[in-house]
């Protein structure tokens, strides 16, 4: 579902910086996670998500982007693949999210609750801000601020991106090499961006949903370990056929005389050859003829593929002559 970052900060599309920062400042006091130890991981994935919004609005060139592009093209930065695109060849992915403590920090002088800073409390927020109750219930009750369990640096959260894949990749299996763009701190611990190239291995018999993990390969933030990329199969719809589960069902259309006498089914498989299906039973409505090891490959054993299940649309004749009646009835009733 399309990110809409003006309903995230509660303005409208004409709101100035002034409204984008008094929002932001709002927002932010009410749903930083140290002020939800009760609701902690709730409030930090809204507080990213407020930050997001301000990073973007704030910024005149990201808000012209999102404003015509939206956020798929503001992330993005490219069209979505096309049906070919698994084919060969690169697409461009880049990802620049600031992070959310930094941007509370240049609004608040401080960004982590267990910084040191001359105007801040014990918590490392200033006195009755949110009240020391808090914090030190973060800190632990029999640990103290010294030993250490404070400084554990926290994993930011996932980045998930839907990998449309054709029927055909997921069938074959391929190679997609995508490009990605992020921040790295150097050791001066200053931010650089980098450029690295993602081989992505889609195996044969993939289904929808299927994850692939690049472990941090997130933007680096000091204190913050960066997140997991990950990218998650899409199927998108095919003409002829459709996927349960290992199975691929295909509808073929016949008439009710190739219903009751037989009839021959030519189709072209998912890997591009001829198959000829002789149907010598009578189809009903709800026949499927099943044959063997023409579905889709299975993971764990791609050598091995689930069926091809045929249904029918049986084409019934909208009007029948007296006599085309009588020799119907004469047929049935001999039989």
């Amino acid at each position: 579902m399309e990110v809409d970052y003006y309903k995230i900060l509660q303005v409208d599309r004409s709101a100035k910086e002034d409204d984008l920062k008094k929002a932001y400042r709002k927002l932010a006091m009410k749903w930083h996670p140290d002020k939800n130890p009760n609701n902690k991981k709730d409030a930090e994935a809204k507080f990213k998500e407020i930050s997001e919004a301000y990073d973007v609005l704030s910024d005149p060139q990201k808000r012209a982007i999102y404003d015509q592009y939206g956020e798929v093209g503001l992330k993005c930065q490219a069209p979505p693949p096309g049906p070919d695109d698994f084919a060969g060849g690169g697409s461009e992915f880049r990802f620049h999210p600031r992070n959310a403590d930094d941007i509370f920090s240049e609004f608040f002088g401080f960004s982590s609750p267990f910084g040191d800073g001359s105007r801040a409390g014990p918590s490392g927020f200033p006195r009755g801000m949110f009240g020391e109750d808090i914090f030190a219930s973060l800190r632990g009750g029999s640990g103290s601020a010294g030993d250490g369990s404070a400084s554990v640096p926290r994993k930011a959260p996932p980045i998930e991106r839907t990998l449309p894949c054709s029927l055909e990749v997921l069938y074959k299996g391929t190679t997609k090499k995508m490009r990605i763009s992020r921040d790295v701190i150097d050791s001066y611990g200053r931010p650089s961006s980098v450029e690295e190239l993602l081989t992505i291995e889609i195996r044969p018999g993939w289904k929808k949903g299927t994850k692939i993990t690049f472990p941090e390969k997130g933007n680096e933030h000091r204190g913050i370990i960066p997140s997991d990329l990950v990218f998650i199969i899409d199927e998108k719809p095919h003409g002829t056929f459709k996927r349960d589960g290992n199975d691929l069902v295909t509808t073929q259309k016949i008439s009710l005389v190739e219903a009751l006498t037989g009839c021959t089914v030519q189709l072209t498989t998912i890997d591009g050859r001829d198959l000829t299906v002789p149907i010598n039973s009578i189809v009903s409505p709800t026949y499927e003829e099943v044959v063997k090891g023409e579905g889709m490959p299975i993971p764990k054993d791609p050598s091995t593929k689930g069926n091809l299940r045929i249904k029918f649309n049986i084409k019934f004749p909208t009007r029948l002559t007296s006599e085309q009646k009588t020799v119907i009835k004469r047929l049935f009733t001999s039989s």
